[in-house]
């Protein structure tokens, strides 16, 4: 059981990148990336993190996955206009094509990210 999570937690750690103003345009370039807007004081946003990780596990190879933290990344954070946290902001060739505002399920995330990966 030790191993699974162990194991869980490394593939998280694969599947979900953080993201800080000096890095962020290089991650969203190419692609499709899900942005997580965040705040470690933020109790939705801790609800969201592994809803954000179950859904990274299960689209890693069709989207991107990064974190944002609002508070250490005030630039990036008023380029998107992100007045409310959680915030996920859908980006395909580093372009804003979707936003989610709040907590959402799994089912939806998923949905809104495979949307655009065909697309």
């Amino acid at each position: 059981m030790e191993q699974k999570i162990r194991s869980q937690s490394m593939s998280h750690k694969e599947n979900i990148s953080l993201a800080n103003d000096e890095n962020f345009a290089g991650k969203v370039s190419h692609g499709v990336t899900l942005v997580d807007f965040y705040a470690d004081w933020c109790g939705p946003c801790r609800m969201l993190t592994p809803v954000i990780h179950e859904v990274a596990d299960q689209l890693h190879d069709k989207a991107k996955f990064i974190k944002v933290d609002v508070d250490a990344s005030q630039k990036i954070a008023a380029q998107f206009q992100v007045m409310s946290i959680p915030t996920l902001v859908l980006i395909k060739d580093g372009h804003e094509v979707g936003r989610l505002v709040g907590l959402r399920d799994a089912k939806t995330i998923r949905h809104f990210v495979e949307s655009h990966c065909n697309s």
